[in-house]
Protein backbone atom coordinates (compact mmCIF):
# COMPACT_ATOMS: atom_id res chain seq x y z
CA UNK A 1 0.00 0.00 0.00
CA UNK A 2 1.19 3.37 -1.00
CA UNK A 3 1.67 6.35 1.45
CA UNK A 4 -0.36 9.03 1.27
CA UNK A 5 0.72 12.81 2.36
CA UNK A 6 -2.32 14.82 3.90
CA UNK A 7 -2.91 17.16 6.32
CA UNK A 8 -6.24 15.57 7.98
CA UNK A 9 -4.14 13.96 10.99
CA UNK A 10 -3.85 10.24 10.93
CA UNK A 11 -5.56 6.75 10.56
CA UNK A 12 -4.66 3.90 12.41
CA UNK A 13 -4.04 0.70 10.05
CA UNK A 14 -2.63 -2.27 12.40
CA UNK A 15 -1.26 0.05 14.76
CA UNK A 16 0.77 1.26 12.14
CA UNK A 17 0.27 5.34 11.65
CA UNK A 18 0.08 6.37 8.42
CA UNK A 19 -1.98 8.28 5.93
CA UNK A 20 -4.58 6.87 3.40
CA UNK A 21 -5.94 8.00 -0.24
CA UNK A 22 -9.91 7.60 -0.68
CA UNK A 23 -8.59 4.69 -3.28
CA UNK A 24 -6.59 2.81 -0.66
CA UNK A 25 -9.58 3.56 2.17
CA UNK A 26 -11.82 1.70 -0.32
CA UNK A 27 -9.12 -0.82 -0.77
CA UNK A 28 -8.85 -1.43 3.25
CA UNK A 29 -12.64 -1.77 3.20
CA UNK A 30 -12.94 -4.03 0.72
CA UNK A 31 -9.93 -6.51 2.07
CA UNK A 32 -11.62 -6.34 5.48
CA UNK A 33 -15.39 -7.79 3.92
CA UNK A 34 -14.47 -9.95 1.38
CA UNK A 35 -11.14 -11.76 3.03
CA UNK A 36 -11.99 -10.77 7.29
CA UNK A 37 -8.51 -9.11 7.12
CA UNK A 38 -8.52 -7.45 10.59
CA UNK A 39 -8.34 -4.02 9.39
CA UNK A 40 -9.15 -1.09 12.36
CA UNK A 41 -9.13 2.52 10.92
CA UNK A 42 -8.91 5.72 14.15
CA UNK A 43 -9.26 8.44 13.10
CA UNK A 44 -7.68 11.39 15.30
CA UNK A 45 -8.39 14.67 15.72
CA UNK A 46 -7.38 17.21 12.93
CA UNK A 47 -4.14 18.87 14.47
CA UNK A 48 -0.67 20.11 12.61
CA UNK A 49 2.59 19.61 14.52
CA UNK A 50 6.26 20.33 13.78
CA UNK A 51 8.45 17.59 11.56
CA UNK A 52 10.65 15.28 13.10
CA UNK A 53 14.11 16.34 12.83
CA UNK A 54 16.17 13.14 11.56
CA UNK A 55 19.83 14.90 12.31
CA UNK A 56 21.35 16.80 15.94
CA UNK A 57 19.71 20.48 14.96
CA UNK A 58 18.47 22.28 11.31
CA UNK A 59 21.46 24.00 10.34
CA UNK A 60 19.47 27.10 8.74
CA UNK A 61 20.13 27.94 4.48
CA UNK A 62 23.14 30.07 3.74
CA UNK A 63 24.93 29.26 7.03
CA UNK A 64 28.03 27.09 7.12
CA UNK A 65 27.67 24.50 9.87
CA UNK A 66 31.24 24.98 10.75
CA UNK A 67 30.24 28.85 11.35
CA UNK A 68 28.00 28.05 13.88
CA UNK A 69 28.88 28.86 17.59
CA UNK A 70 26.71 28.93 21.10
CA UNK A 71 25.20 31.79 20.03
CA UNK A 72 23.37 30.46 17.81
CA UNK A 73 22.09 28.36 20.59
CA UNK A 74 21.26 31.55 22.20
CA UNK A 75 18.57 34.10 22.16
CA UNK A 76 18.27 37.38 24.01
CA UNK A 77 14.90 38.09 23.08
CA UNK A 78 13.65 37.99 26.62
CA UNK A 79 16.23 39.95 28.32
CA UNK A 80 15.73 43.33 30.18
CA UNK A 81 11.89 43.13 28.49
CA UNK A 82 9.28 45.77 30.25
CA UNK A 83 5.57 45.67 30.07
CA UNK A 84 3.57 47.89 28.47
CA UNK A 85 1.36 49.58 31.32
CA UNK A 86 -0.34 51.81 29.14
CA UNK A 87 -2.13 48.40 27.65
CA UNK A 88 -5.00 46.74 28.54
CA UNK A 89 -3.51 43.39 27.81
CA UNK A 90 -0.83 41.67 28.87
CA UNK A 91 2.87 42.06 27.39
CA UNK A 92 4.01 38.64 25.83
CA UNK A 93 7.39 38.49 24.28
CA UNK A 94 8.33 35.51 22.24
CA UNK A 95 11.11 33.87 21.27
CA UNK A 96 10.50 31.06 18.38
CA UNK A 97 11.41 30.14 14.62
CA UNK A 98 9.74 33.56 13.84
CA UNK A 99 9.94 36.14 16.48
CA UNK A 100 11.15 38.18 17.39
CA UNK A 101 11.33 39.65 13.41
CA UNK A 102 14.61 40.86 13.58
CA UNK A 103 16.04 38.38 15.52
CA UNK A 104 14.46 35.12 15.49
CA UNK A 105 15.42 32.21 17.19
CA UNK A 106 16.66 29.49 14.41
CA UNK A 107 17.80 27.15 16.73
CA UNK A 108 15.07 25.88 18.06
CA UNK A 109 13.72 24.82 14.18
CA UNK A 110 12.43 20.91 14.28
CA UNK A 111 13.27 20.63 17.90
CA UNK A 112 9.42 21.34 18.57
CA UNK A 113 9.94 23.84 21.42
CA UNK A 114 9.64 27.74 21.81
CA UNK A 115 9.28 29.93 24.75
CA UNK A 116 7.24 33.16 25.88
CA UNK A 117 8.35 35.79 28.71
CA UNK A 118 4.37 37.11 29.93
CA UNK A 119 3.85 40.44 32.03
CA UNK A 120 0.67 41.48 33.81
CA UNK A 121 0.56 44.79 35.02
CA UNK A 122 -2.42 45.21 37.45
CA UNK A 123 -5.89 44.65 35.65
CA UNK A 124 -4.89 43.47 32.15
CA UNK A 125 -6.09 40.22 30.41
CA UNK A 126 -4.73 38.19 27.68
CA UNK A 127 -7.32 37.59 25.80
CA UNK A 128 -9.30 34.10 24.85
CA UNK A 129 -7.08 32.61 22.04
CA UNK A 130 -5.61 29.28 20.77
CA UNK A 131 -2.17 27.79 20.17
CA UNK A 132 -3.17 25.74 17.15
CA UNK A 133 0.20 23.99 16.76
CA UNK A 134 1.88 23.87 20.64
CA UNK A 135 0.65 22.70 23.91
CA UNK A 136 1.47 25.66 26.42
CA UNK A 137 2.69 24.98 29.93
CA UNK A 138 2.62 28.44 32.39
CA UNK A 139 5.19 29.10 35.03
CA UNK A 140 4.08 31.48 37.28
CA UNK A 141 7.49 33.51 38.13
CA UNK A 142 6.16 36.34 40.26
CA UNK A 143 2.58 37.36 41.45
CA UNK A 144 -0.62 35.58 41.21
CA UNK A 145 -2.52 34.52 38.09
CA UNK A 146 -6.32 33.78 37.21
CA UNK A 147 -6.27 31.53 34.16
CA UNK A 148 -8.95 29.37 32.62
CA UNK A 149 -9.65 27.03 29.53
CA UNK A 150 -12.31 25.59 27.26
CA UNK A 151 -12.58 22.34 26.34
CA UNK A 152 -14.00 20.90 23.09
CA UNK A 153 -17.49 19.69 25.12
CA UNK A 154 -17.46 23.80 26.35
CA UNK A 155 -16.60 22.86 29.64
CA UNK A 156 -14.28 26.10 31.39
CA UNK A 157 -11.87 24.96 33.76
CA UNK A 158 -10.44 27.59 36.21
CA UNK A 159 -7.98 27.67 38.53
CA UNK A 160 -5.61 31.10 40.51
CA UNK A 161 -1.97 30.23 39.62
CA UNK A 162 0.58 31.27 42.52
CA UNK A 163 4.79 31.75 42.30
CA UNK A 164 5.90 28.20 41.32
CA UNK A 165 2.74 27.01 39.84
CA UNK A 166 2.67 25.20 36.52
CA UNK A 167 -0.51 25.21 34.26
CA UNK A 168 -0.89 22.83 31.34
CA UNK A 169 -3.04 24.21 28.39
CA UNK A 170 -3.96 21.72 25.31
CA UNK A 171 -2.70 22.36 21.93
CA UNK A 172 -5.46 24.15 20.52
CA UNK A 173 -7.77 24.83 22.69
CA UNK A 174 -9.06 28.04 23.78
CA UNK A 175 -7.83 29.70 26.88
CA UNK A 176 -6.50 33.21 28.70
CA UNK A 177 -5.48 34.54 31.72
CA UNK A 178 -6.09 37.55 33.62
CA UNK A 179 -4.13 39.85 36.52
CA UNK A 180 -7.32 40.33 39.16
CA UNK A 181 -3.92 41.83 41.27
CA UNK A 182 -4.89 45.83 41.95
CA UNK A 183 -1.54 46.67 42.14
CA UNK A 184 1.21 43.91 41.96
CA UNK A 185 2.45 43.28 38.10
CA UNK A 186 2.58 39.30 37.23
CA UNK A 187 5.47 37.68 35.45
CA UNK A 188 5.30 34.22 33.75
CA UNK A 189 6.99 32.28 31.43
CA UNK A 190 5.21 29.80 28.19
CA UNK A 191 7.31 26.88 27.10
CA UNK A 192 5.62 25.72 23.86
CA UNK A 193 5.73 22.11 22.21
CA UNK A 194 6.39 23.67 18.70
CA UNK A 195 9.14 25.87 17.08
CA UNK A 196 5.94 27.90 16.27
CA UNK A 197 3.12 26.84 18.16
CA UNK A 198 0.88 29.89 16.64
CA UNK A 199 -1.68 32.26 18.44
CA UNK A 200 -5.37 32.66 17.32
CA UNK A 201 -6.56 35.65 19.11
CA UNK A 202 -10.81 35.23 19.16
CA UNK A 203 -10.93 38.87 19.42
CA UNK A 204 -9.14 39.99 16.71
CA UNK A 205 -9.69 37.02 14.33
CA UNK A 206 -13.46 37.39 14.56
CA UNK A 207 -13.85 41.51 14.25
CA UNK A 208 -10.05 42.48 12.55
CA UNK A 209 -9.51 40.53 10.08
CA UNK A 210 -8.17 41.76 6.82
CA UNK A 211 -11.62 42.18 5.15
CA UNK A 212 -14.48 41.90 7.40
CA UNK A 213 -16.87 39.54 8.65
CA UNK A 214 -20.08 39.82 7.05
CA UNK A 215 -21.85 41.60 10.12
CA UNK A 216 -24.74 38.84 8.97
CA UNK A 217 -23.13 36.14 9.48
CA UNK A 218 -21.79 37.83 13.13
CA UNK A 219 -25.27 39.21 14.42
CA UNK A 220 -26.68 35.62 13.89
CA UNK A 221 -23.61 33.73 15.56
CA UNK A 222 -23.51 36.12 18.73
CA UNK A 223 -26.84 37.11 18.92
CA UNK A 224 -26.19 40.86 18.44
CA UNK A 225 -27.23 43.93 16.41
CA UNK A 226 -24.91 45.58 13.95
CA UNK A 227 -24.54 48.52 15.77
CA UNK A 228 -22.77 45.72 18.31
CA UNK A 229 -21.00 44.31 15.35
CA UNK A 230 -19.24 47.85 14.23
CA UNK A 231 -18.91 48.68 18.06
CA UNK A 232 -16.97 46.06 18.41
CA UNK A 233 -14.81 46.54 14.99
CA UNK A 234 -14.62 49.93 16.16
CA UNK A 235 -12.37 48.68 18.99
CA UNK A 236 -9.47 47.60 16.51
CA UNK A 237 -9.23 51.17 14.87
Amino acid sequence: MKKHSCNLGYCGISEILVCVSPEDFVLLKFLRLRYSVPVALTLQSVQASDPELTKDFQVPAGINVADIDGTFFTSEALRNVMPNVASPFATVTTANLVAPAKAPFLAVDGLGVSMALLQFPPGTVNPPHTHPRGTELLFIIEGTLDVGLVDTTNKLFTNTLYKGDIFAFPKGLVHFQINNDKYKTVTALGGFSSSNAGLVRLPNTLFNTSAPISDKVLEISFGISGDVVKALRAQFV
